[in-house]
């Protein structure tokens, strides 16, 4: 029997019997896995409440290489209350967490992929200017890091690079950009909505960097355009409806 213990994330809690939860979980150490917790409802003292999504929670797993794990202990370490009171803010937890559960494979440690949910949740609890900006940075960064990086800049299938003033259309199945010589797609990016999802994708999240750095500011509308693709991206890839 393997021993699990480190933080992880909430992603999804399922009541069982008349106590039990079954949780799923990405976890730092180990990837997304299945625990059971037995007792969960009852308010066991091993576990303190702490299956609740948004918090990073600290957690000791027991694991006989059967499906479900039994997750043992479990306490927060990192709670973010202030999502909670922010509709916005905890609609864009929900999706982050959502396109998590999808695109994650089971225990496969995904590093890059926890940062940014950590990194997302950590945003939005301290009040970021625009939540839907924050979520369409994370969810390029979440596909990155999970191998469903969207090329931006050439087409995917014969390597053409687009113009940087041309309208763009992408293939979120096919991972990017298919010029019209290739077939094409439905989706197409107005060449300002492009450049900003290749900013997004090119600079990490940080308050310090002066405006010039950042290149041009990512308005509301761009955001959206670009979440759309994202959704198409993960559910396309994850085999998931939107």
């Amino acid at each position: 029997m393997n021993r699990i213990e480190g933080e992880a994330l909430v992603v999804r809690a399922v009541n069982v019997g008349e106590s039990d939860v079954i949780a799923t979980l990405i976890t730092e150490q180990v990837g997304k896995v299945s625990a059971i917790a037995r007792g969960a409802r009852k308010g066991s003292g091993r576990l303190g409440g702490a299956i609740e999504a948004l918090h990073t929670i600290a957690v000791l797993l027991e694991d006989k290489g059967a499906e479900l794990t039994v997750l043992k202990e479990a306490r927060i370490v990192c709670a973010r209350p202030q999502i909670a009171t922010n509709l916005e803010a905890f609609e864009a937890a929900g999706v982050a967490l959502r396109w998590a559960r999808h695109s994650f494979p089971p225990r496969t440690r995904e590093p890059q992929g926890w940062h940014v949910l950590v990194e997302l949740l950590d945003a939005l609890e301290g009040g970021v200017a625009d939540c839907r900006i924050e979520l369409a940075r994370a969810g390029l960064a979440m596909l990155a890091a999970v191998g469903y990086a969207i090329e931006l800049e050439r087409c995917v299938v014969c390597g053409r690079a687009c113009p940087t003033a041309r309208a763009a259309c992408v293939d979120p199945a096919r991972g990017g950009l298919v010029c019209r010589s290739c077939g094409g797609a439905s989706t197409v990016l107005s060449p300002q909505t492009r450049l900003a999802a290749q900013n997004l994708m090119a600079r990490p999240r940080t308050d310090s960097d002066p405006p010039a750095a950042q290149g041009p500011p990512v308005t509301r509308t761009q955001a959206e355009a670009i979440l759309a693709l994202v959704d198409r991206a993960m559910g396309a890839h994850a085999g998931f409806e939107r």
